[in-house]
């Protein structure tokens, strides 16, 4: 089981950005999609406090829930580039 499980929607612009950095930086991570409503987000809700996606995990640097894409990348490029 990866460190790095990212929450994420197939489709969303934002979701690929994050994707497009873990990839660009060669890290492994598990991907958990989520349901289309946000009424049905319920795993990612209880994981960061609201519906939207990306959210990304980080055990190992303690992150557990970090919404917004732009966050996201900032906090892959200064842990893991």
């Amino acid at each position: 089981m990866s460190d790095l499980i990212l929450y994420e929607l197939t489709g969303c612009p934002f979701c690929a950005k994050v994707t497009s950095k873990l990839d660009e930086l060669d890290l492994e991570y598990e991907s958990r999609e989520v349901p289309r409503s946000h009424s049905e987000r319920t795993e990612v809700e209880e994981v960061s406090g609201q519906t939207g996606v990306p959210v990304l995990i980080d055990e190992a640097q303690g992150v557990h829930g970090m919404p917004e894409s732009d966050d996201i990348v900032a906090h892959l490029e200064e842990h893991y580039d």
